[in-house]
């Protein structure tokens, strides 16, 4: 996953300037398409899951009264982790984007909704939309890249730390919730000095974010439990087992998003007076799909399309099956890889190169059957220095 920049070849450097405008110009227009026809299809399509999302997890709920019977508890806890993935994937992530605010329904805008999750919504969309949309995998810039935890790229100095680095990333999938929380507050940076962990904005924050996880773990540990008397244990297990699933199925989606093999990464400076052509490419670049049915892009919240989301991350997500052919042409008219797969295999893949990047880089590239050094691609765009360079680079140890 060595960055574009430092990459024998380079995918874009058949691209000329134009070339790229062209691109940006050709985005634009499905863009100002699908926002000429929202309406009430769209409306209706985001009513009705919030619909059946409620009743989903209001039946699997009642089921859970008579858990101390094996086969209730089965039912009442495949719904309810049904329920809790459609909440935070389909509802959530998507409602929080403003994906819905054309309806100008207060119940159902980015402003007002806050999902069943650890982290508050206004810190989410912070570090969520404002910075991992802005800085999609620029390492160094993006958390939502290895999750400030991982070692993503090759030229990052590996250390004997990092051999952990499945187990904690495991570890990471089974709570990813909190996860998500932590590295929404930037933990690694405001620990890191005393002056930082004293600020208060980020003690405030850090109030904020504990007071969110105290009402969830009121929510689904004592309050619902209580509420089935006998049920109390068996209830709490089903609830912990849904929201384990939740966070397994939440981390590989996001995970095949950004992390198999074929996305590519980015340097700081490359981004440097990036213009929104630019912006469209990285994301087209740094950005991979999932393959599969309705049931598939729903359960996802239509993250299966990432590509789609990542250009046009405030457009309804219903519409991104409709568009992903439009912009799959437009990868093949400009000779781009389009990364796509099912999900074992982009699971398979990302995981691989947790696996692989988490040895040094030497044991890592044999098992590559690749040469230790790489040279730097030639600069993708013309006059534009941020996007290639010229000197050998070799990969650090």
């Amino acid at each position: 996953m060595t960055v574009l920049q430092r990459k024998d070849v380079n995918p874009i450097a058949h691209l000329t300037a134009q070339d790229v405008e062209d691109i940006g110009r050709r985005l634009e227009q499905i863009r100002a398409e699908v926002i000429a026809t929202r309406g009430e299809r769209d409306a209706a399509y985001i009513r009705r899951v919030i619909d059946v999302q409620r009743k989903l997890e209001l039946g699997s709920r009642i089921v859970l009264f008579a858990s101390l019977f094996p086969p209730a508890w089965l039912l009442g806890t495949a719904g309810l982790s049904v329920a809790k993935i459609l909440e935070n994937m389909e509802i959530g992530h998507n409602v929080m984007h403003g994906q819905w605010d054309w309806m100008r329904d207060p119940k159902i805008h980015s402003t007002t909704w806050e999902w069943d999750n650890a982290s508050p919504a206004e810190q989410w969309k912070h570090a969520h939309n404002e910075l991992h949309h802005t800085y999609t995998n620029v390492v160094g810039r993006d958390n939502d890249l290895g999750y400030g935890i991982m070692r993503v790229d090759e030229d990052q100095r590996w250390h004997p730390i990092y051999l952990l680095q499945p187990l904690w990333c495991f570890i990471n999938a089974c709570f990813f919730e909190f996860g998500i929380a932590a590295y929404d507050l930037e933990l690694g940076k405001n620990l890191s000095s005393k002056k930082r962990r004293s600020d208060p904005e980020f003690k405030a924050r850090a109030r904020q974010v504990l007071g969110k996880i105290r009402k969830q773990a009121l929510k689904d540990y004592v309050v619902h439990p209580l509420l089935t008397g006998p049920a109390f244990l068996t209830t709490m297990a089903a609830t912990a087992t849904a929201n384990l699933v939740r966070n397994l199925w939440t981390n590989s989606v996001i995970l095949c998003g950004h992390f198999p093999e074929g996305v590519e990464t980015f340097e700081k400076h490359s981004i440097d007076g990036e213009s929104k052509a630019e912006w469209y490419l990285r994301q087209m670049l740094g950005s991979a799909n999932i393959s599969g049915g309705k049931a598939m892009h729903i359960m996802t919240g239509n993250l299966s399309y990432q590509i789609e989301h990542h250009l046009f991350p405030d457009l309804p997500s219903n519409r991104y099956q409709e568009i992903a052919p439009k912009v799959r042409q437009i990868f093949d008219d400009y000779g781009l890889h389009y990364v796509t797969g099912p999900l074992p295999k982009q699971v398979g893949s990302a995981w691989g190169k947790v696996l692989r990047l988490s040895l040094p880089n030497r044991m890592a590239l044999r098992l590559k059957r690749r040469p230790a050094r790489a040279v730097a691609a030639v600069s993708a765009l013309p006059g534009r220095a941020g996007f290639g360079r010229t000197e050998s680079l070799p990969i650090p140890a």
